[in-house]
């Protein structure tokens, strides 16, 4: 239920659920994280995640979370893994966004929509707290205040509106999404290691 297609120094990772939202089971989480920890040992140069269908990923599967999946630290460990690679991470949110799926995605360096997307993390409603990273990442993108907008206030974001909020970086008609994905990333893949890592550490204020 977790598609990888390598080409080269790219890979796309693809949450194939479909029929389930694309709702994260714990084997599926279990899966991300092998693919994650390979991509740090390898040459990866860019790092897609999208997801099959209509939804990017309703977040947990309902009944792992009411068994504990929600608070595994699983999920911490793949929005880590995620952030600490050198290669260009790009999140092509095929659709909407929900619940613990946000972490990827806010770890990912840039994030595109497309219109009919929608983004909400119900964290307040459903009694769980957010991983650990999420709010900070979150508050970095959109500012505090409309962090706890979305994680108290419980609110529904459209796409529009995260455009304009800093959550996302682009919002590209369905059709355009894979096409848009491939012009981000073609410097990425053209660049020499070395020179792609050192630009990513001085955007993370981590150059000197």
């Amino acid at each position: 239920m977790i598609g990888l297609d390598k080409a080269g120094a790219r890979w796309t990772v693809t949450l194939n659920r479909a029929d389930k939202a694309n709702s994260l089971t714990r084997a599926m989480l279990g899966d991300l994280d092998d693919i994650l920890a390979a991509a740090a040992g390898s040459e990866v140069a860019v790092l897609v995640i999208t997801g099959a269908g209509k939804v990017f990923s309703a977040g947990a599967d309902l009944d792992e979370a009411k068994a504990g999946l929600a608070t595994d630290p699983v999920w911490e460990r793949v929005s880590g893994r995620i952030a600490a690679l050198d290669a260009l991470t790009v999140a092509a949110l095929n659709g909407t966004l929900a619940g613990g799926a946000f972490g990827m995605a806010l770890a990912c360096d840039l994030r595109l929509a497309v219109p009919g997307a929608k983004f909400f993390y119900p964290v307040m409603k459903l009694g769980f707290l957010p991983q650990p990273s999420d709010p900070a990442r979150l508050a970095a993108l959109v500012g505090p205040a409309r962090a706890k907008l979305m994680l108290m206030g419980g609110a529904r974001v459209s796409a529009d509106e995260a455009l304009s909020f800093g959550l996302v970086d682009r919002v590209v008609p369905d059709a355009d999404l894979g096409a848009a994905v491939d012009a981000l990333v073609a410097d990425a893949l053209a660049a020499a290691p070395d020179h792609r890592a050192a630009i990513k550490a001085l955007c993370e204020g981590r150059g000197g």
